[in-house]
């Protein structure tokens, strides 16, 4: 078997079987440790299966660009995958759950911790950034004590995946980039346009406490157009920093991955928990992917930043 294919593929069945061990394994417990794995069990095989799914597609791109030097997994990149999915976990856990929470349809809160898996996607290559979305999610919801919903962190992997895919375009990295800006904002003035024609979606972790009730108020405003605020200071960074292309392309992928792995999350869920199409993206995708684009314009150009000057020390 081709290195190259091995080191993928075995990165990628490591990350399936972690999956697996903790979803039908662990899933079953309230409790292990400081950690709670619990998965809906009238859910479970088809939340596993968008997992499978999840890992396929990644597969997919691979085989189609295998030729590129970005799916070389060496040592180093391992241990990248571990110290990310580490950050990630701790991060996640520690602006989780109460902390900060999003008007949303379902459990969303704000996680400045994304541009994690985007800076290890775009420093170190497309599976180090998935091994550390995934992983790092999965081990963070874990720790808050919640419970896990396994697809969205294979979308949090994805989040990490796609960042590194700039390193398919090497030589056409600003030419790439303006594409994947043209493609993110499309795609985020769609999603903006559902929340207009759908504003009465109803806010799940709003409690009325005079009626004892939760979702009596209406996903906000803010949460609705979140998307084409992140998206406006993307754009403003990757036009800022036109000179430096790391910064750029590191925002600029990051919001890409963002857009497209959050989304494969919140469309899982018209499957799994039988939301409408309109309710997964008003209700899940724009109070996660919005505030995600506003962290990833200020925080991934602050880790590309201190990365450079790491590498410039060291004489790299």
């Amino acid at each position: 078997m081709d290195k190259k294919l091995a080191s993928v593929l075995g990165a990628l069945v490591v990350l399936l079987a972690i999956f697996a061990i903790v979803m039908f394994v662990f899933g079953t417990t309230d409790k292990l440790g400081p950690f709670n794995f619990s998965v809906d069990q009238a859910t479970l095989p088809l939340r596993f299966a968008f997992v499978v799914i999840g890992v396929a597609i990644a597969f997919a791109v691979y085989l189609v660009t295998k030729e590129n030097k970005a799916w070389e997994v060496d040592t180093r990149a391992v241990v990248y995958m571990a110290i990310g999915a580490a950050l990630y976990a701790v991060f996640s856990y520690l602006f989780n759950g109460t902390v900060f929470v999003v008007p949303s349809l379902s459990q969303v809160s704000l996680r400045p911790a994304i541009a994690i898996p985007m800076f290890f996607g775009y420093a170190f290559g497309p599976v180090v950034g998935f091994f550390t979305g995934a992983v790092g999610n999965m081990f963070g919801d874990a720790l808050t004590g919640f419970g896990l919903s396994p697809q969205w962190s294979i979308g949090n992997g994805l989040v990490g995946f796609i960042s590194g895919l700039w390193m398919l375009f090497g030589s056409d990295k600003k030419k790439s980039m303006n594409t994947v800006l043209y493609v993110g904002g499309a795609l985020a003035l769609v999603a903006a346009a559902l929340y207009f024609l759908n504003p009465a979606q109803a806010n799940m972790t709003f409690f009325d406490p005079a009626n004892n009730i939760f979702g009596d108020a209406p996903i906000s405003l803010f949460a609705g157009i979140s998307i084409l605020i992140g998206f406006a200071l993307v754009a403003a960074v990757r036009f800022a920093f036109g000179q430096n292309l790391d910064v750029a392309a590191a925002v600029t992928w990051g919001m890409l991955g963002n857009i497209l792995g959050i989304g494969f999350a919140a469309v899982s869920d018209i499957w799994i928990n039988g939301f409408s199409p309109a309710a997964a993206i008003v209700g899940e995708f724009l109070p996660a992917a919005g505030p995600n684009l506003i962290f990833a314009a200020i925080l991934v150009p602050l880790l590309v930043a201190a990365y450079a000057a790491v590498q410039r020390q060291s004489g790299r």
